[in-house]
């Protein structure tokens, strides 16, 4: 192990690397940010490392801060830029993210909302991105005071997942080579659930977990091209465990979901 250098300041936190040894994250530089609460004090930056040297990705309209959260192998960087705002625990930073943005050949893309525009509900966020230039994160609705899952494509731009039925908010987390897609659906008094999206349709993981699973599956973190889902479950005394799910269908069913 070793430490990716900053941008001058103390902090920075690598989130996602490629198959050529990229990778996607988030460093401080030397400038302080008065709108930042305690204990951040310095602004962050979206970048990449490539041969440990660490280069700094712009953000939408100025935006002072920002974070890459994700990379794909032919070195297109996901994630989002806004203001300093508190701690988020989800995400584990302490970015308000009002632009969701794509990074190609160094340049940023705004892929757009649903219709918010401050970021004040989940944010409009994008955190994960496939080999076909697919990008899944989540964003604000109209009035900003709830969020929904999102994929976004080149060709048709950002669709609304929508939600698990009965609930508020959503967030999609990871996508495979396929545009198969898991995430996470919330009540309304935040109680989540994982999800998986595949052709159109929103499905309640928990649904098609066959026989009887010591674990309620709260998230659904990713997702590889076999189809195989990690993410974390509840057993019914509360504690939190990490789980691994695996496709009943043969790979050939698996590969022919698009």
């Amino acid at each position: 192990m070793k430490a990716l250098p900053t941008l001058g300041g103390k902090n920075g936190a690598a989130n996602l690397i490629n198959r050529w040894g990229i990778v996607a994250g988030v460093a401080e530089n030397t400038t302080a940010d008065p709108a930042c609460p305690a204990p951040q004090v310095y602004q962050f930056k979206p970048v990449v490392w490539e041969n440990d040297n660490t280069i700094e990705l712009p953000t939408e309209n100025g935006d002072p801060e920002g974070i890459a959260f994700a990379i794909n192998d032919y070195g297109q960087v996901v994630g989002g830029s806004g203001v300093c705002s508190t701690f988020n625990p989800n995400t584990f930073d302490s970015l308000q993210s009002v632009h969701a943005l794509l990074w190609q050949n160094g340049k940023a893309v705004d892929l757009g909302n649903l219709g918010g525009s401050t970021g004040q509900a989940g944010g409009n966020l994008a955190l994960a991105i496939n080999n076909r230039g697919q990008a899944v994160g989540s964003s604000d609705l109209p009035g900003d005071t709830t969020f929904h899952a999102f994929l976004w494509t080149e060709a048709k731009g950002m669709q609304d997942l929508g939600i698990l039925t009965g609930d508020v908010a959503s967030s999609a987390i990871s996508l495979n080579d396929h545009g198969v897609i898991v995430g996470i659906s919330f009540s309304s008094s935040f109680s989540p659930r994982a999800f998986i999206w595949n052709n159109g349709v929103m499905t309640d993981l928990n649904t098609l977990v066959e026989g009887t699973s010591p674990l309620y599956l709260l998230t659904g973190c990713g997702i590889n091209s076999r189809g195989e889902i990690t993410g974390l479950g509840a057993t019914s005394t509360g504690e939190v465990h990490t789980y691994r799910a695996v496709p009943l269908q043969d790979e050939s069913s698996i590969e022919g979901q698009q």
